[in-house]
């Protein structure tokens, strides 16, 4: 089983790698780096909690496991 801190650490790196990449392409579309940031951070936080309970959620699953 996973431990809850690997899950958060691999939650919080994958959404850094999607923040970055939502932000530029916010940017390239509005122009404006505080909506930009602002539309990022909303998806990220929102990212993050379900890519959590995603993992969580799978954890429970015993379907193709060896």
């Amino acid at each position: 089983m996973e431990t809850r801190l690997r899950t958060l650490s691999k939650a919080c790196s994958w959404q850094l790698l999607g923040l970055l990449t939502t932000g530029l392409l916010a940017y390239a579309l509005t122009g404006s780096f505080a909506e930009a940031g602002g539309f990022a951070l909303v998806t990220a936080g929102t990212g993050l909690l379900c890519y959590i309970l995603h993992e969580r959620l799978w954890l429970a699953v015993r379907w193709g496991r060896n």
